[in-house]
């Protein structure tokens, strides 16, 4: 098969991925095969690229926001047929056994493994994935819709839980890419007020185009205190500027993998009056399926760039430069 293979860690600027041809994966007993139609690049994807997240594994076939129909099930395999369309998200497997997943935190697992860094994932032809750990795609999105849904999705909207954003609240979005362009439209069903803080004059327009109250920049003063807040972009800085305009009492949850350091604070500036802050770590599966359910019910729109397989390093490049407006998703089959 087909696939965009990392063979060591390198900048995006150094097209560190190749096309290469590689063994169809082989399937287990509780498996299903993948025929995958498209797959989206999450900044994730990125990180995993450049070498910044640990044991991701080498060689790599990264991706984990995929599309595809089951093409064959392993002997154990129940919950789908061949032909079934199926996602593949982040999470690819949790032991079950430890105190996280005994207490319904099995994103926190601690022998967790995930697509498209522990396992190869969707920038190939095949992938092959434990049958628990893939989704049911709800017919009302296409292929191309639906990927972005398997990560940017899930962890927006479980950011977005995290956050703690009621109805009538202020939610603050900082950096408005592939989950934020996501997260924005639940929030705003949800009756919330829905500030966009970015850089980008496009994602500023998108923003506004899905129902923004407010777009400027961080450094911008809004219209009012925010209650809530969601850092997006993998900068520790930014959490600066949203407790400056955050009120007291309020979260500010960031949604990133991977952030650079955020600077020594002034805690009566910043912190005082019980301001949060918080990390928000990988999604559950109950996440997922709640997350595909409301997509629907909303409906979700999302905003997508297509693009060959063969383009992966072009979209990565464009991802780490801000110039992706929504999210990118490589079409394979």
């Amino acid at each position: 098969m087909k696939a965009m293979v990392l063979g060591a860690f390198r900048p995006a600027a150094e097209n560190p991925l190749d096309m290469m041809d590689v063994p169809v994966p082989k399937v287990g007993p509780e498996d299903i095969l993948i025929k995958v139609r498209c797959c989206g690049v999450c900044h994730t994807d990125l990180h995993a690229v450049e070498g910044e997240l640990p044991e991701a594994k080498l060689p790599l076939i990264p991706g984990h926001e995929v599309i595809g129909v089951v093409e064959r099930v392993g002997e154990k395999a129940v919950r789908f047929r061949v032909g079934d369309r199926v996602g593949a998200a982040w999470l690819r497997w949790v032991c079950g056994d430890c105190r996280f997943c005994l207490s319904g935190r099995e994103n926190l697992c601690e022998k967790a493994l995930f697509n498209g860094y522990h396992a190869d994932g969707g920038y190939a032809e095949y992938m092959a994935l434990p049958e628990k750990y893939a989704y049911a795609i709800p017919g009302k999105f296409s292929d191309e819709e639906a990927a972005p849904l398997m990560c940017a999705g899930i962890v927006g909207y479980r950011a977005l839980e995290l956050s703690g954003i009621q109805p009538g609240g202020i939610l603050g979005l900082y950096g408005f890419g592939a989950s934020a362009h996501i997260a924005i439209q639940i929030a705003k069903h949800r009756g919330a007020r829905v500030y966009v803080f970015s850089r980008s004059a496009e994602h500023r327009a998108l923003a506004r185009e899905l129902g923004a109250d407010w777009a400027g920049t961080a450094k911008d003063e809004p219209p009012a205190k925010l209650t809530n807040a969601i850092i997006f972009a993998p900068v520790g800085s930014i959490y600066l500027d949203a407790l400056r305009v955050l009120d007291r009492g309020g979260t500010v949850a960031s949604a990133g993998v991977h952030m650079s350091p955020i600077p020594e604070m002034d805690y009566g500036k910043y912190l005082y009056h019980e301001r949060k802050m918080l990390s928000v770590a990988n999604a559950t599966r109950k996440d997922g399926e709640e997350l595909l359910r409301i997509a629907a019910e909303v409906p979700v729109r999302t905003t997508v760039q297509t693009f060959r397989l063969e383009k992966a390093n072009d979209v990565l490049r464009l991802l780490k430069a801000g110039k992706v407006n929504g999210a990118a998703v490589l079409k394979v089959s």
